[in-house]
């Protein structure tokens, strides 16, 4: 504790009496400073002993002396001392009433003490308090770095709550709350999530204060991280200001969750360089290779069913699945750069695979992203919800937010797989990619191809181009008035070669139906007994008819 107007009367050398104030003495005195000045206010700067003899003051004049407290009052001065036996034998009447109206302490300093013992006394003060400080600083960064080596941040956490009496929460990149001490605080950090991600738009290293006395609490935020973006988040919450030791114990957990939630970037290089080597061999085929390299690693990833995720971002250039040379240039770092959605896709992956726990591997890709993650687990529900949360933006009000853009993302999802399976899991995530693409959907799932129909694959360009051109002299005969050679093909396919069933829906004669099929023969130059051909007409017909 500082010093403060009590130690220092009861300080046996100084024989300080108090004669107004006596209530006010439990408040800490930052500095003790001898001026004689009439207005020595613009020289205070908050929390002094004001030491005086009077010398150029009319102590005895009641009104002067309402004006000279109510001055010291305002500047934040704690307290007054008044030397006796130099200018007067005893404090004027007039201070004595004045300090007791305004609530001043007022202190009787006796001839034989010197102002300099009174500095003196309070220096020491200070200092020792200093001392203490520093002593229980450095004592609460070794309690915690124990407590971080043995037990991680959830021990870490405890320790730091205990140190400053209130609670600790620590967040990941997204803002989510990864542990709290003691546990009742989870709710209290639950609501400041909106507080932290505003703090995580700042670089860092960066800290806020939110809340105070008529809040539950006071809550310090900290970012934690060194690079452009923080990796997480540290709230310590208490019922007041920290003081001296409480800040050293939040420093030290600031920097020892920085190195537990921040690795090197020479180490995240390599586990780059690592994963990219895993993926290489995995869809080369070496599941046994890959698990070597992995180690512990991914190892954990590689022993159960996983999905292969395939993100892009347009434009995006495209990689066949024999072409594996790519990833010899993937990227080694994953930070989210502005509106980056492959960023922030890996970015929402990772943060839900730390918090439950799974492995995961992740390699960036030029304009692409490659995911492999635990089926039905906690990253594959991150990225649907990521994917759906883009789907949403890109409709209604929060289109127009936008400005009317969309995100170019697109991401395609494969079955569960082995390791022995990595590359068919590649081409199933290519397909549904594709199908996202076409469908102006942001997400696909490869079962989800396998449901609904067909036909709306129909609508690409390269499709309809191939169906005009095989429909075209069809077209152009029916053109000339000649016949219904179009529709009568299409009511025929309809009806699987029924000649009765569809020249009744035609309302003609069958065999009006079976010339017309003739002349669809000779005009395409096809026969329609092949079912190849059939198949082929049918197809057109329905992408046309999508148009």
């Amino acid at each position: 504790m500082p010093p403060t107007l009590a130690s220092l009367v009861h300080h046996s050398a100084l024989k300080l009496t108090v004669r107004a104030g006596e209530d006010r003495l439990d408040v800490p005195v930052r500095w003790a400073h001898v001026s004689e000045l009439a207005d020595p206010v613009p020289y205070m700067e908050g929390g002094e002993l004001l030491l005086i003899t009077a010398l150029k003051l009319d102590a005895e004049d009641p009104e002067a002396m309402r004006r000279y407290v109510k001055r010291l009052v305002g500047a934040g001065v704690v307290g007054l001392g008044f030397a006796v036996g130099v200018n007067y034998e005893e404090i004027p009447k007039a201070l004595v009433d004045a300090a007791e109206q305004e609530g001043l302490p007022l202190l009787e300093v006796p001839r034989r003490t010197p102002f300099l013992a009174i500095s003196k006394a309070v220096s020491a003060a200070i200092a020792a308090d200093q001392y203490r400080a520093v002593t229980a600083g450095f004592a609460a960064q070794r309690e915690l770095t124990r407590q971080a080596l043995a037990e991680g941040p959830e021990g870490l956490l405890a320790a730091l709550a205990g140190q400053v009496d209130g609670w600790a929460a620590l967040y990941d990149a997204s803002g989510a709350v990864v542990a709290t001490a003691p546990e009742w605080a989870g709710r209290r950090a639950a609501r400041l999530t909106a507080d932290v991600e505003r703090l995580r738009e700042r670089p860092a290293p960066a800290s806020s204060v939110v809340g105070g006395p008529d809040n539950e609490d006071r809550v310090e935020l900290h970012s934690l991280g060194t690079g452009r973006r923080p990796r997480a988040a540290l709230a310590v919450g208490t019922a007041a200001a920290l003081g001296t030791a409480e800040r050293y114990a939040v420093h030290s957990a600031i920097a020892l969750l920085t190195l537990t939630t921040e690795r090197s970037r020479s180490l995240r290089a390599a586990e780059q360089r690592i994963g990219v080597a895993v993926l290489r061999m995995l869809l080369a085929g070496e599941p046994d290779h890959a698990r070597a390299v992995a180690g512990d690693l991914y190892g954990g990833l590689l022993d159960a069913p996983f999905r292969m995720i395939v993100a892009e971002s347009a434009p995006a250039v495209r990689m066949s699945v024999d072409s594996h040379a790519h990833l010899e240039t993937a990227r080694t770092g994953t930070d989210a750069v502005g509106a980056d959605p492959l960023a922030a896709l890996a970015e929402a992956a990772e943060s839900a695979a730390a918090r439950a726990g799974e492995a995961l591997l992740v390699v960036p890709d030029g304009e692409r992203l490659m995911v492999l993650a635990a089926d039905e687990g906690a990253v594959l529900a991150a990225c649907a919800d990521f994917a759906a949360g883009l789907e949403a933006a890109r409709t209604g009000a929060a289109r127009e937010q936008l400005g009317g853009e969309e995100d170019e993302l697109v991401v395609g999802v494969s079955a569960p797989v082995g390791p022995i399976a990595v590359a068919a899991a590649y081409k199933q995530a290519e397909q549904a990619l594709s199908v996202a693409r076409r469908r102006g959907r942001v997400y696909v799932a490869h079962e989800q191809l396998a449901s609904g129909s067909v036909v709306p694959l129909l609508a690409d360009d390269a499709v309809k181009a191939f169906a005009d051109g095989l429909l075209r002299p069809l077209y152009e005969h029916d053109a000339t008035g000649r016949g219904d050679l179009v529709a009568s093909l299409r009511a025929w396919l309809s009806r699987h070669g029924q000649w009765d069933a569809a020249a009744a829906d035609l309302g003609v004669h069958r065999h009006t139906l079976r010339y017309r099929m003739r002349r669809v023969e000779e005009i395409l130059g096809r026969s329609l007994d092949d079912p190849d051909v059939r198949m082929e007409l049918w197809l057109a017909l329905k992408a046309t008819a999508a148009e």
